[in-house]
């Protein structure tokens, strides 16, 4: 997995939404560029699609914010400790 930048551009910071289904449900989640695009990287090493990733983490995530659980998942699988959970 390439190691994103934080900052290394200003398209990284700029913040986008997006639905994704979670349980059959449609959810908006806004995340930056950068998390998106680590989120994909993820779900592609785990061999999940993005919205199967996204229902783990949320059903992980208990009273925490789901774009903030996400930034969390994301920066605990490239410190090494929740890739292939």
């Amino acid at each position: 997995m390439a190691l994103i930048e934080a900052g290394s551009s200003g398209s990284s910071s700029a913040i986008q939404k997006r639905s994704v289904r979670i349980a059959g449900h449609p959810t908006s989640i806004s995340l930056e560029d950068a998390f998106w695009e680590a989120l994909r990287e993820i779900a592609a090493v785990r061999k999940l699609r993005l919205s199967e990733l996204v229902e783990e983490i949320d059903s992980r995530r208990g009273s925490q914010n789901l774009s903030s659980a996400i930034r969390v998942y994301v920066l605990g699988s490239y410190r090494g400790g929740q890739r292939d959970n």
